[in-house]
């Protein structure tokens, strides 16, 4: 009896012959050069062998639909796994061209990435620090400077302790990171800073953390500061929330977090009248530009580095 044979693709563009078989079977038929004979009535019967295909395509299928589940349950970038909230933080920093409002006014820019920052959950802010380039931040200082263009946008504070609330007997620690810091307080260029409130009705703060040479030179030199009422940075006249004073270091602070030493003399150049000027740029985030305004009246006031991304850590709070 004369069988028939059709064509048929395969997964992968292969061309073979198939016989009619049932629905669950996935067998290709050898074509007949390769087939023994099996009897004197010359059947032939078919060497079969199993599509090595089948089994590639059922897992790539279900690496696929898995992949697919994991994007609708929570989307990210899977290649850096940063979630969709910080990279739009980082798209309206630094948007492509077709993206740029036609009409800058239309909008306040301060509050809209305020918005955007408060869209990232706390857990997850702390991922800016690695995201935010030097010249995003930078750019991130300029954007946050029409956020005093709107009365009730500049009442907005990116932490209590930030806005003169008595927070006494309370801490916060944050993540600090800039760049291009002289090799004397090269260490400032990721660090972090714990800020305290005193029953004197102050806020304080200190620079802690960072690699171990750091650690060395802050056991002996704590690194205390005084936070400071400002509204304007004194060398550029550019607005600003506040300002960390680290004076000579000597300060005499009513008391300070347990384990931590006393108060002891700055080195240089942090001894040379340094303040680090803050811009609140959304909830539990800030960018300040560091500034060596110096003790003598002659010297000219320099910006000790790039301006400095900080991000509240959350995770450190009870």
């Amino acid at each position: 009896m004369q069988q028939s044979a059709t064509a048929t693709t395969c997964h992968g563009g292969v061309i073979g012959l198939r016989h009619p078989s049932p629905p669950h079977s996935c067998y290709f038929s050898i074509p007949p050069i390769c087939r023994h004979q099996y009897g004197r009535i010359h059947n032939w019967k078919p060497i079969s062998t199993t599509i090595v295909v089948k089994k590639h395509c059922r897992l790539s299928v279900r690496s696929n639909a898995k992949a697919a589940k994991e994007w609708d349950v929570e989307p990210y970038e899977a290649s850096q796994k940063y979630y969709l909230e910080e990279q739009d933080v980082v798209t309206f920093l630094d948007p492509p061209k077709e993206l740029i409002p036609l009409d800058p006014s239309s909008y306040n820019p301060a509050s809209y990435l305020w918005k955007k920052i408060d869209d990232i959950p706390e857990e997850r802010r702390y991922n800016l620090l690695s995201l935010l380039n030097p010249r995003l931040v930078s750019r991130a200082w300029e954007v946050a400077g029409s956020r005093y263009e709107d009365p009730k946008l500049a009442k907005k504070s990116a932490s209590a302790f930030l806005s003169g609330v008595d927070c006494a007997g309370k801490l916060e620690l944050w993540r600090f990171r800039t760049s291009g810091a002289p090799l004397q307080v090269s260490w400032i260029n990721n660090c972090q800073k714990v800020i305290f409130g005193c029953t004197d009705g102050k806020t304080y703060g200190r620079l802690i953390g960072g690699n171990p040479l750091s650690r060395i030179i802050k056991s002996s030199s704590p690194l205390y500061f005084s936070v400071r009422q400002v509204n304007e940075v004194l060398s550029t006249e550019e607005p600003c929330d506040l300002a960390y004073e680290f004076g000579d270091g000597l300060l005499n602070l009513p008391e300070y977090p347990q384990e931590f030493p006393k108060p002891a003399k700055h080195p240089w150049p942090l001894d040379d009248q340094v303040y680090i000027y803050i811009r609140h740029v959304g909830p539990g985030v800030v960018v300040g530009q560091a500034w060596q305004e110096g003790k003598a009246l002659e010297q000219v006031p320099k910006k000790l580095c790039s301006e400095i991304l900080m991000v509240k850590d959350y995770s450190s709070l009870p």
